[in-house]
């Protein structure tokens, strides 16, 4: 341990930072340099990375969650030589960088995922020690060739929001020895001290989690080492190290102060600072040479330990041939090419989440990658596959996750353990509870990580739970964000269709909106319906002939759209099943007009909210949808209070006739 070599590195990032800062003015220099012993002391010792190999399978995994003090990140990525330069960092925050106001995911080579929104980072990590447990049970076998650790930097505002305590409680429960967190505690939010509204003990909150906590300076660099030695050789539990640190440290009169968490220094303050850590003062970017000479030796090291890796890795191919071939699988992702998934005979009745079960329990013997499970719902959303092979401390190797009833950091947990791209995750709760998920969805979608969502209770017509568990504007709010596939399949073989896509998606999350009561399985009129399907909506039942009215319904509205049509009685009706509105809409003009033909009258019918329909119906078209919360009460008295029955919607379509 070069203690010297690693505060060299220190004092650059605390360069690095004021100047970025006071360059961009704005930002946040407070816990890149109240940090700077720490971060360097992570990234130049405790890690074990390759920055010529960014994805490297066996690199320890670093996280960021306290994602404002994105500098100290760029700053020790650049040193350490990773694509980010220092012109990078000069334009920080500027249209085009890559240094970005927060660290972001395939932007810059070793951010490993999307950090900004407090406690996202924590959850993140906790999926990641998930996904190496998972991989290692399935591999090491004669030789060890996974054997990470996930580190994560946590600031009180991740503490504060409820994410972090969600995970940190599953990651105790779990026994996650490979996980360790560090935390800055420096007594300082934006407002102020953190005595205006955080007083916990942060010691005993992890430790009634079942971590275990150990405490020191964040600037006694050789503790710090120990620490993460005893942090490494504890295999029951993960560890939470808390750091008191001082925000700003570096600052020559700003140091312990919330003028700066997230505003730039000042010239004189910053001319000041330079002077007194012995930086000459008109430098910018500036790097010791002791920081240079020594991070050349940690690169050779990093080099070597690499390449015995690949050595350890080829022998481990040639003496494991069947894991190899495994191993090559999870990194292709499933291939349904020549696979047989189940049909649905057209009359049956089936819930659509109930042939979802069906379709993802024959995906899931056939494709080991898949893993996942429910926020205590798995019954009522059909994921219950895995009861029998759960992910624990005594079976690493299992594919059901327990999440227990944390929605919020079951798809945060979830986004961690989809980074790398070799597992394919789901994860299952109730509709109206992806208000909970979210954020994380979101950011799954910036990502572009191909997570699956499972939500059942798809309308107010799941009944007598009430206007607290039924959802009305959920689908809308889920389609508003961009990237995410919303399908909302109308009957089983729909369901299966959707489930093809999903599991093939490479460049994004899917959501799947599936109803708790049967729907019939119906004949399609257009023969290359699943091909159609896969643009987001085909016609179900056609006209006679060009059609002058059509009917469009997702989910469990096409039944409903279909029976309409019977009461009509009108051959110039065409019903459309439009499963996915973005993708539809997305799709060529020729296509959609195919589909819905310009000039014809429309009739949309939703059981949720009409926001995001309007453009569907046109200005003469008609929207049938529940537009206020619903009540506590049987389906077929849901039915008739909101006009969702045939007869109801038939007579408004006769009475637009009249007009």
């Amino acid at each position: 341990m070069d203690t010297p070599g690693i505060q060299a590195v220190a004092t650059a990032v605390r360069t690095f930072t004021m100047d970025a800062v006071q360059i961009a003015g704005s930002g946040h220099p407070g816990q890149p340099m109240g940090c700077a012993e720490l971060g360097a002391a992570i990234y130049c010792e405790a890690l074990n990375h390759c920055p010529q190999d960014p994805g490297w399978v066996n690199r320890d995994r670093f996280v960021l969650s306290a994602g404002h003090g994105c500098l100290l990140q760029y700053s020790l990525l650049h040193l350490c030589g990773y694509d980010i330069s220092v012109e990078d960092i000069r334009n920080y925050r500027r249209l085009g960088s890559k240094a970005t106001g927060h660290p972001e995911y395939g932007i810059v080579p070793g951010i490993e995922t999307t950090t900004g929104p407090l406690g996202q980072g924590i959850a993140n990590a906790v999926g990641m020690a998930i996904a190496e447990r998972m991989l290692a049970a399935r591999f090491n076998s004669g030789k060890t060739i996974i054997d990470y650790h996930t580190f994560c930097l946590v600031g009180d505002g991740d503490l504060m929001e409820g994410i972090s305590y969600e995970a940190s409680s599953l990651a105790g429960h779990l026994g996650l020895g490979k996980l360790i967190v560090f935390y800055d505690s420096n007594g300082v939010t934006i407002e102020g001290s953190t005595k205006l509204s955080f007083t916990e003990s942060a010691r005993e909150r992890f430790l009634a989690c079942g971590w275990r906590v150990l405490e020191a300076s964040a600037y006694d660099i050789p503790q710090i080492l120990r620490f993460v030695e005893e942090a490494k050789r504890e295999g029951s539990k993960p560890t939470f190290i808390i750091m008191k640190s001082v925000l700003a440290k570096g600052s020559y009169s700003l140091a312990g102060s919330s003028k700066a968490h997230g505003s730039p220094l000042g010239e004189a303050e910053l001319r000041s600072s330079k002077k007194a850590m012995g930086v000459p003062e008109d430098s910018e970017f500036y790097v010791p040479r002791e920081a240079v000479d020594y991070l050349e030796g940690r690169k050779r090291e990093w080099a070597a330990k690499y390449r015995q890796w690949h050595e350890t890795f080829d022998s481990w191919a040639r003496e494991n041939p069947e894991k190899f071939a495994q191993w090559k699988k999870f990194q292709s992702g499933p291939e349904l090419e020549g696979m047989s998934l189940p049909h649905f005979e057209k009359g049956e009745r089936v819930p659509t989440r109930t042939a979802s079960g069906e379709v993802l329990k024959a995906l899931s013997s056939r494709f080991a990658c898949i893993v996942g499970g429910s926020a205590d719902l798995s019954h009522s959303t059909s994921t219950n596959l895995f009861e029998n092979d759960a992910f624990s401390s005594d079976n690493p190797g299992g594919r059901g996750i327990y999440f227990g009833i944390r929605e919020h950091a079951m798809a945060a947990i979830a986004n961690g353990i989809a980074i790398d791209r070799l597992f394919k995750v789901f994860c299952s709760t109730y509709l109206v509870f992806s208000d909970y998920m979210r954020p994380s969805i979101r950011l799954a979608a910036m990502m572009r990580l191909p997570v699956v969502y499972v939500f059942t209770h798809d309308s107010i017509l799941m009944g007598e739970d009430g206007p607290t568990h039924q959802p009305v504007e959920q689908v809308a709010s889920l389609r508003a964000i961009p990237g995410l596939a919303v399908l909302r399949p109308g009957d089983a073989e729909e369901t299966r269709v959707a489930w093809e896509m999903a599991i093939s998606s490479t460049g994004g999350p899917t959501a799947l909106i599936l109803s708790r009561h049967p729907l019939e399985v119906f004949d399609k009129a257009d023969a290359q319906w699943e091909k159609a399907l896969r643009s987001g909506a085909y016609v179900v039942s056609d006209s006679r002939g060009k059609p002058e009215t059509v009917i469009i319904a997702s989910g469990s509205e096409v039944e409903l759209a279909l029976e309409t049509k019977r009461r009509l009685g009108d051959d110039r009706v065409r019903v459309v099943s439009l499963m996915c509105r973005e993708l539809f809409l997305g799709s060529p003009q020729s296509f959609r007009e195919k589909v819905v033909p310009a000039g014809t009258r429309r009739i949309v019918i939703e059981a949720g909210v009409s926001l995001g329909l309007e453009g569907l119906a046109g200005d003469s078209g008609l929207i049938v949808s529940v537009d206020g919360f619903g009540k506590s009460a049987p389906i077929e008295d849901l039915r008739r209070a909101y006009g969702l029955d045939p007869e109801a919607i038939a007579s408004r379509i006769r009475s637009m006739e009249r007009r």
